[in-house]
Order: structure tokens, then sequence, then C-alpha cells
């Protein structure tokens, strides 16, 4: 195996969407589902990492 020269580096193209961006999104939107389903109910209660712990009647 032998190293790349500059101009073969300078070639090299990344994609657009990378897996770091796409379990962003997909994160967010996981989160973003559990907060309104939460917020939505009549009664509940919740407990985040931390010891946080939520309570709504």
């Amino acid at each position: 195996m032998r190293k790349l020269t500059r101009e073969e580096l300078a070639e090299i193209k990344t994609g657009e969407l990378t897996l770091t961006a796409v379990l962003t999104v997909l994160a967010v939107s996981l989160m973003a589902v559990v907060i309104y389903k939460l917020f939505m109910s009549k009664e509940g209660s919740s407990t985040v990492p931390g010891g946080w712990k939520f309570t709504w009647k």
C-alpha cells in the first residue's frame, strides 16, 4: 500500500450526507416524537439521567 500524492488527495470528495448527519437527524426526530407524546398526555412522569424527575397531572 502506498501513500497518496497531494493531487490524489485533492481529488477525493466526501458525500453530502455522512453517517453523523443521518444519526443526528434520527436522534432529533425520535426525541421530538417522545417529547410530543409526553406533553400531549393528560398525566405522566419521566425520569432522565442525572436524577431529574418530571411529573404532571
